[in-house]
Order: structure tokens, then sequence, then C-alpha cells
């Protein structure tokens, strides 16, 4: 399960470089570059408080008894799905804006009078706090589908390409097809989520929470098994299962369908993603 976390990862970080290259290149425009200090110390304070809040959760969590674990399992995913959903619709409906809010937020920030400094770390960290605090939830819910190295490595390797990018962006002045980037990787995120609202209905089913529609739908281990290559591929990216319940089914349905109409129909003018293509700095 490499893909995914390095997918979302990747994204993720590079939604948060954006933000704070937008911000530092601003500052530099408008001839504050003595200000940049502050925003590094944001960014330090928001990745420290990521960092230690999914060290904590990730370690307690593990002194659980079985069906605490598998109702803390389906918290997690249910948290996640809801977190990258939010994620999708917020970046598609307000990123068009987004350029002219945080050069707002700067100019509010620095004339705030001698606590200019501090509240611009304040913004900065809760803009990148946000970004990962999401990030948090969906690896939360990643590594406890995939205990190995995978996902971890994809992981820190998502988040050092976005950074790479980010550099690239603000020094070199690189231009790339964010628009299409974004687009395609929030269809695919949906396909993830609906993967983990799966998941979650069978973890509460696993706790004895719930214990309807338990019927199997369909079985497809003779066609197409999770033992087998594509099969654990599709388990991975998606959360594929050979033998799902009814209510995992429909869950699943019903989580992605009604997401996807919402997507595919809201109002192309001034899409998110081509704002934040053309505000890079």
């Amino acid at each position: 399960m490499f893909f995914v976390p390095f997918l979302i990862m990747f994204r993720e970080g590079l939604e948060a470089a954006l933000i704070v290259s937008l911000i530092a290149g601003y500052l530099k425009r408008t001839n504050r570059g003595q200000w940049l200090s502050s925003v590094w110390i944001g960014v330090v304070l928001a990745c420290l408080l990521c960092l230690g809040l999914g060290w904590w959760i990730n370690e307690t969590s593990g002194e659980f008894p079985q069906k605490q674990q598998e109702l803390f399992e389906g918290l997690v995913a249910a948290i996640a799905v809801v977190v990258l959903t939010w994620m999708v619709f917020w970046m598609r409906k307000a990123a068009h804006s987004l350029k002219g809010q945080l050069q707002d937020a700067v100019d509010k920030a620095l004339d705030s009078g001698s606590g200019s400094g501090w509240m611009l770390v304040l913004m900065v960290f809760f803009a990148v706090a946000r970004e990962g605090l999401e990030s948090v939830f969906f690896l939360l819910a990643a590594f406890q589908q995939d205990v190995g190295l995978a996902a971890p490595l994809g992981a820190l390797s998502g988040l050092l390409a976005a950074v790479l990018v980010g550099i690239a962006i603000y020094w070199g002045g690189v231009r790339l097809p964010l628009a299409q980037f974004f687009r395609w990787t929030a269809l695919f995120i949906l396909l993830v989520a609906a993967g983990l609202a799966a998941g979650a209905i069978r973890a509460f089913h696993e706790a004895g929470l719930w214990n309807h529609f338990q019927d199997i739908a369909f079985d497809w281990s003779g066609v197409l098994s999770t033992h087998s290559l594509l099969g654990t591929f599709l388990e991975g990216i998606l959360g594929y299962q050979e033998s799902p319940s009814v209510s995992e089914v429909g869950v699943y349905l019903l989580y992605l369908i009604p997401t996807l109409v919402l997507f595919l129909i809201q109002p192309r003018a001034r899409t998110a993603q081509s704002a934040v293509m053309n505000s890079t700095p």
C-alpha cells in the first residue's frame, strides 16, 4: 500500500506548500521579507503538532482490547472519510479566492501592532496544521490496514516530493498542470474514501456495534482473489474485498454515488484548481 499514502501526502503536502509559497511570495513582493522567519516558525510548529498527535494516537490505540481496537479503527476510518471528502469539496469551492484571502490575512496580521510577528505565526500555523491534521487521520486509517513499511514509506515519499515541488514553484517559477492534477486526484480520493467507508462498517461489525445486513453480497474469490497480485493491489488502493457483506457494498455505493454526482455537477467557472495554478508566486 505505497501508492495511496504517497498520493494523499503529495496532494496534501502540495496544498500546504502552495499556501506557504503564496504567503512567502507576497511578503517578498511587498518588501516585507523580514517576516519570513515567522512563516517558517508557523510551519515547524504545525508539523510538530501533527507528528505529535499522530504518534500519540498510534501509540495509545495499541493498548486497547480487541473489540475496542476494532471500534477505534472504525472511528478513525469514518473520520478519514469525512476529512477526505471535506478536503476535496473545500479545495474545489474555496481555492479560487485563495490568493486574495491569504494576502488579506497577511495584511491584517502585520497591521495588528506589536504582536504582528506572532499573528503571522498563528496564521501560517493554522493553515498548515489544517492540511497536516487531514493527513494524520487518513494515515492512521491506512497504517491500520497495512502494518508493513510500504504505507509509511509512501507517505514520506509523497511529502518529500511535495516539498521539492513547492521549492521548485517558489524559487524556480515552475508551472505545473495543477488543474488536471487536483481534478483527477479528487476523483481518485473519493474512490479511496468509499473503500474506507466500507472498511469502517466492517470494523463496527467486528466490534459488535453493527450486525445488520451481514449476508455475503457476492463471492469473487474464484475470479479476483485478494491473494492474487491484482486483488492485493485493489485491496490496498481501493479497499476491495472478494466477499463483502451487503452492508459493506451498500455503504460503499451510498457514499460514492452521491459524492461523485455532487462533484461532477458543481459549476466549473473559475475552478479552484486553475486559480491555485495561476496564483503561484
